[in-house]
Order: structure tokens, then C-alpha cells, then sequence
């Protein structure tokens, strides 16, 4: 299978599995999305709209967000989505949002932290305590990051949950404090919440298998220093989120998100220079640890996920082969000194 189109992408990444649509049977709506104009945001609300649709249910969906891009805002109405526009920061906007039962924080700064620690700092801890303050009586999917984690050694597997949080550079420790804090509200008020700990997600426009097969097709060398990364297929980490709701408790219960396997970055390049016909640069060697999640208590509770690491090779290989569109944003996975 060729995806020829961005909204060939978006219709993939949205489609909802039986498993989706057993979900939405049961679930008890409306949803909001919080910093749904993100990369994964609108492709999530869609996917949980069909799901509701395919269930025989009329799921209110909605998505909250700034949106700077009017376009993606036309998408998700087109889509059926119910769209807001706010600045979360702001507590006057956030107390006019509607009351919901059910939330997905995904409101979140990582790149261009360092020379704005401060930035990221309101924006990873200041905004959860008044999102938490606000809707203390909502179920909540407070999406988090495997940068978490101190890296671990590849042979390991990955840190699970129960590996203790020791992040490297202010990025990663602001995510540790946003933990800390919907940990804090979550007892405090007897908030369900589950923290999901995604590391990475990968589709055709952004990702670690965009960032590598775009230096080898570009004849760039990439840098080795982080040797090893997991990765998700976007569509199959927005089906998981979905049904997270399940796991939501006070104290709040932790999984980690990401593929069952530990990429090699240097034979993902070889994979790609074999499709395109190029022999690939490196510089460096791989470091015995790296930043790793072992997602096994993820599997066991929703399965593997659909899509495989070969597969989104050859896609996104196509994909960048015919030109089509990136977001611009690299992951910076390479990344040793937690500097973003």
C-alpha cells in the first residue's frame, strides 16, 4: 500500500480498529481534547468521532487548542469535531470551556526550552495545576514523555514504570514536575488520571524514521550518539490513548507507549539507503545506553500495535521519496544532554 496524500495520512491515522469501536460503545461522552492543535491532536479527535459513528453513537467530540493553523481548525469541523479556541494559560478563557467528563491533556513545550526554561516551565507545570484545579471531577488522560527517564543500557529493554524517574535537562525534569503535579491534584481531589508516557510517535510528515530517512535520502550524516530509540505508529498510540480511559485512578496509575522493539538507528539508515540507493553517513559510534520504554504492560493490556517498524520504513520511504509533506519538526532523538 501507497499513502499518495496527506489526506490519504489522516484518514489512515483516524481510522478506528474493532477495538476503538468496542470502546466507544461504552464510553460516556463528550470528550475534549486539551492542545488538540498539535501533531497528534486532530488525527486522535477524528479517530474517536468514527469510532463513536461506526459504534452506532453520536460521540461529542471536542477540540480545544489556539489553533495558529485555521486550516487544521477547518479539518476537524469538517470532521464533525466540535472546535474551541483558547489560550489555556489564560484561567479567564479556561473557566469559560464547557464542563466534560472526560479529558485528554496533551498541552505541552519541549523545543525551544533552552534560552526559555521559563516558558517551559509554565507551560509543562503552571498550566496542569489550574487544568486539574478546573476540572477536578474529570476523568483524565494526561499525556507525559518517556524523556522521564535516565537513559538506560540498550540490552536492558527499557525503562519500565516502575524505573525511577531521573531526567536528563530541564525539559525532562519540567515533564517529571508535571507528574508530580497531576499526582498531587489526583490525590487531592480523588482525580482519575492515567500518565501516559509516549516515546515516540511516528507517522509520514514527523518522527524518528522521518528524521532518519530524510538525512540518508538528503545524503546528511546522522549522528549515532543515541544509537537506539523505540518507536509508535501514530494511529496505533492514538488507539491505545483512547482506551486508556480505563486505567484511569487516583493515585494516578503510569504506562508507557512506544513499539515492543529497540530500533538500531544505523540499520534503520541502511533499510532506507537500500530503498532510495544510497550508502548512508554516520558520524560517531552508538553509546551503550539511550533513551528506551519498555511499553510490555501496554501490550499485554491493548495488544501489539498494527503497524510494524518495516512497514512505516517503507511508507514514510515513499512518502519522502515523492516529495510529500513534512512538518519541519525533528524529534531531536539524538539528543544526550537534554537540551531541546
Amino acid at each position: 500500500m501507497i499513502i499518495a496524500s496527506e489526506l490519504e495520512l489522516d484518514e489512515l491515522l483516524s481510522r478506528p480498529s474493532p477495538a476503538d469501536i468496542d470502546w466507544a460503545k461504552s464510553f460516556e461522552g463528550p470528550l475534549m481534547l486539551l492542545g488538540a492543535g498539535g501533531k497528534m491532536g486532530p488525527t486522535l479527535a477524528r479517530r474517536a468521532k468514527r469510532a463513536g459513528e461506526e459504534a452506532g453513537r453520536d460521540l461529542r467530540v471536542i477540540a480545544v487548542s489556539r489553533y495558529s493553523s485555521a486550516k487544521a481548525r477547518e479539518s476537524l469541523e469538517q470532521w464533525g469535531i466540535e472546535t474551541i479556541s483558547a489560550d489555556l494559560l489564560d484561567r479567564e478563557q479556561l473557566a469559560t470551556l464547557p464542563e466534560v467528563p472526560n479529558i485528554v491533556y496533551m498541552a505541552a513545550r519541549k523545543f525551544g526550552s533552552t534560552g526559555s526554561e521559563y516558558l517551559t516551565w509554565g507551560m509543562n507545570t503552571y498550566l496542569p495545576s489550574i487544568v486539574a484545579e478546573r476540572y477536578r471531577y474529570a476523568r483524565i488522560i494526561a499525556m507525559s514523555s518517556g524523556n522521564v527517564y535516565p537513559f538506560v543500557p540498550v540490552s536492558s529493554g527499557g525503562a519500565t514504570e516502575h524505573t525511577p524517574m531521573a531526567p536528563v535537562g530541564e525539559y525532562g525534569q519540567s515533564a517529571m514536575a508535571r507528574e508530580r503535579l497531576w499526582e498531587y491534584f489526583s490525590r487531592r481531589y480523588d482525580i482519575p488520571v492515567v500518565q501516559v508516557r509516549l516515546n515516540y510517535a511516528v507517522e509520514m510528515r514527523y518522527g524518528v524514521l522521518v528524521d532518519i530517512g530524510q538525512a540518508v535520502f538528503e545524503r546528511k550524516p546522522i549522528n549515532l550518539a543515541m544509537g537506539n530509540a523505540n518507536v509508535i505508529w501514530q494511529g496505533d498510540a492514538n488507539s491505545v490513548i483512547l482506551r486508556s480511559f480505563a486505567l484511569c485512578s487516583s493515585p494516578p496509575a503510569v504506562i508507557n507507549l512506544t513499539g515492543p522493539e529497540t530500533i538500531s538507528v544505523r540499520e534503520t539508515a541502511h533499510q532506507f539507503g537500500r530503498i532510495f540507493g544510497v550508502e548512508p553517513a554516520f558520524v560517531g559510534e552508538e553509546a551503550p545506553t539511550a533513551l528506551l520504554n519498555n511499553a510490555a504492560k501496554c501490550h499485554r493490556l491493548f495488544g501489539y500495535p498494527q503497524v510494524t517498524p518495516d512497514q512505516m520504513i517503507e511508507w514514510i520511504a515513499a512518502w519522502i521519496g515523492m516529495g510529500g509533506s513534512l512538518h519541519g519538526k525533528p524529534t531531536g532523538f539524538m539528543v544526550r544532554d537534554g537540551k531541546f
